[in-house]
């Protein structure tokens, strides 16, 4: 049977040798304990603020195996840290400053990119942009992308089997992975980075890992799947009447576009207007005019005149039919990237307006209108005044179904008072639609407790059971995702 992780206090003898022997294994420079930790110990949305025994910084998949051996025969317990910009409290410190936090900024080296095989294997630490933009510069598109690229690490994005804005193409993380080397709990080095596309020789470990957010193992590097740049991408910024209205120009762009569509995004207009109202200096297209806008993505491999033609194309039949009232094609690469901007800027323009309850969830396409209008309508029966930040990854089903505090109410207050009977109500209905309370960002210790409630016992069971086999003293990040 699993046990909740237990804490035998340390002296200060035993601690100062436990210092030393991580220091040996990664160098003095690379354990810290003292001074500013706030970059490791506190979440990126300032929610929690952690304690960590240490923050250690090992600078290659041998030092991790070596730092996770240390720990285990101190009995110690490890959080696996990329870039620390996850959502959900999964990868900082609890406060018992009994906890090591690894970080894996420091083991980050692209190791191989294989032209042929169109593979790249890298290591957990690399930074997302990083990655991108060398593939880029080899011919090759690495198609992950999201607001957080530039911090966030590939660790990080398979620890949680991350999403971003090219899913509806590429799929998730887990979807580009084809290999993976991963420290176990017991510091022993599983090295499966072969980069096949068939192998079926036994159980597919890489998905045990793959999401389990450092709960099952250190994952050290990976093995992902390039795609060649394509000659064009185009983009796109369309005004809409209503949600029923995007799920009918995304049935259109797929018929139109086929697999040459790797975006589409959708933006309640509340939530656009907090991108004017904190970012004054970006242009918003059609602004106020309309509830809902969308921005799509056409990627092409024959040439620009081929892609514009198959988007306006797209686009007139879509203003012909009615679900798009108004809309624009981006000229160059600039124009597209600011219309990119708007949509990535939501998050920050709704942490600059205040506290907020989040809810990363994900319905059936055709579903989400009917969910949205039925669940807005409910929260303004509870929450009076409660305004909507309502936007995301439509192309798969997956909605940042947000809540603001009213308007000149103590944001701090109602995200105390509000988030659980909000949460309840929002859940409740995901689960009505046969929806997932997490697309995207995982479940950390912010949705353990609503995992029990929302997973079918019989998965819950299963869940025990791996954790069980690979950690059985649960060490790996303990009290994340399960409730133990």
């Amino acid at each position: 049977m699993l046990q909740a992780e237990t804490l035998r206090p340390m002296n200060p003898t035993e601690h100062k040798i436990f210092l030393k022997i991580l220091q040996a294994i990664v160098g003095t420079n690379n354990v810290l304990t003292e001074g500013d930790l706030s970059a490791w110990e506190l979440d990126w949305r300032k929610r929690e603020q952690g304690k960590a025994l240490a923050v250690v910084r090992p600078g290659s998949t041998e030092e991790v195996a070596a730092v996770v051996r240390a720990c285990a025969a101190a009995q110690i317990s490890l959080v696996p840290q990329g870039g620390n910009t996850g959502m959900v409290v999964g990868s900082t410190p609890d406060a018992s400053g009994r906890q090591v936090v690894l970080s894996l900024s420091r083991v980050n080296r692209i190791r191989q990119m294989d032209a042929a095989n169109l593979t790249v294997t890298v290591e957990a630490g690399c930074v997302l942009q990083a990655l991108q933009e060398a593939c880029e510069a080899a011919g090759f598109l690495y198609p992950l992308s999201m607001a957080s690229e530039g911090s966030c690490t590939v660790g990080g994005n398979l620890g949680t089997n991350a999403g971003g804005t090219q899913v509806v193409r590429y799929g998730n993380t887990r979807e580009l992975c084809l290999g993976l080397e991963v420290v176990t709990a017991q510091g022993e080095i599983w090295n499966g980075l072969s980069g096949l596309r068939k192998d079926n020789t036994g159980y597919d470990l890489r998905h045990l890992f793959i999401g389990s957010e450092g709960t099952l193992g250190v994952i050290t590097a990976a093995t992902m799947k390039l795609f060649p740049s394509p000659k064009s991408m185009m983009t796109a910024y369309a005004s809409l009447p209503s949600l029923d209205a995007a799920v009918d120009l995304l049935g259109l762009a797929h018929r139109h576009l086929s697999s040459g569509l790797t975006g589409f995004e959708v933006m309640g207009e509340f939530a656009l207007s907090l991108v004017r109202k904190h970012f004054p200096q970006q242009h918003v297209p059609f602004s106020g005019k309309d509830p809902f806008c969308v921005v799509l993505e056409l990627s092409d491999h024959d040439s620009e005149a081929h892609a514009r033609t198959l988007l306006e194309s797209l686009l007139e039949d879509a203003l012909q039919d009615g679900c798009v009232l108004d809309a624009v094609v981006a000229e160059n690469i600039s124009q597209a990237r600011a219309l990119w901007h708007i949509r990535e800027s939501i998050p920050l323009a709704q942490a600059q307006e205040g506290l907020n309850i989040k809810h990363d969830i994900s319905i059936a396409v055709s579903r989400i209108p009917d969910f949205v209008r039925e669940t807005d309508a409910a929260i303004q029966a509870a929450f009076p005044g409660a305004r909507m930040v309502n936007y995301g990854h439509l192309g798969d089903g997956n909605l940042h179904y947000n809540v603001q505090a009213p308007e000149g109410a103590d944001a701090e207050a109602f995200l105390r008072d509000q988030e659980k009977p909000m949460n309840a109500l929002v859940y409740a209905q995901v689960d009505a639609y046969s929806g997932s309370i997490s697309a995207e960002h995982g479940i950390g210790s912010l949705k353990r407790e609503k995992l029990a409630e929302h997973k079918s016992p019989v998965a819950i069971s299963l869940m025990r059971s791996i954790k069980q086999a690979l950690d059985p003293d649960n060490r790996m990040n303990p009290n994340r995702v399960l409730k133990i």
